[in-house]
């Protein structure tokens, strides 16, 4: 398992074209995800994600009104109170609110804790959304190929799926 995040950079960007292509291929193919999920399971089990915390270091987390009610509460505030302190609108959709970011990544993070963990929004509870999350593997694999840039399970899970699937050179055009 691959867990140096300069070389899970390096290698997940170089891996791009070819995990497109692999989540192409998963898309149009039919696979039973018991394995998948017992695979991404394993990586997720032997990779403390405290040790890391690459992705509130790198990437944006959207945030529901759900989450905006349950992380006020725990906080103490009001829903609009929180909205104006700890939330931006997102790039991709201003209508769509993310949690603010400063030079460390998230807000919230203080070190490579998270200091709302209890009541952290669904997205982050579900990260990597490999096993949890809405929809199929299949259906999440659109996030994964970026995702395999910053995160060790990310990255394992799909060169490990890619093995299961025999995905390989002749996929790939060679």
């Amino acid at each position: 398992m691959i867990t140096d995040l300069v070389q899970i950079q390096r290698l997940g960007e170089k891996k791009v074209p070819e995990n497109e292509k692999f989540r192409r291929h998963m898309k149009v193919h039919d696979f039973p995800e018991r394995r998948f999920r017992a695979v991404s399971l394993d990586f997720d089990e032997k990779m403390d994600c405290r040790a890391c915390a690459n992705c509130c270091k790198v990437a944006e987390t959207d945030v529901t009104k759900r989450d905006v009610e349950r992380l006020a509460k725990y906080l103490k505030i009001t829903p609009r109170q929180f909205i104006a302190q700890y939330t931006t609108p997102s790039a991709q959709d201003e209508e769509d609110i993310i949690l603010r970011r400063n030079e460390h990544g998230c807000i919230f993070l203080d070190g490579n804790d998270c200091t709302i963990y209890d009541a952290r929004p669904d997205t982050c509870q579900d990260f990597p959304h490999l096993v949890r999350g809405p929809g199929s593997i299949q259906s999440r694999m659109w996030q994964m190929v970026d995702r395999a840039t910053y995160c060790p399970i990310v990255y394992n899970t799909l060169e490990e799926w890619k093995l299961i699937v025999g995905f390989g050179k002749k996929q790939m055009g060679a």
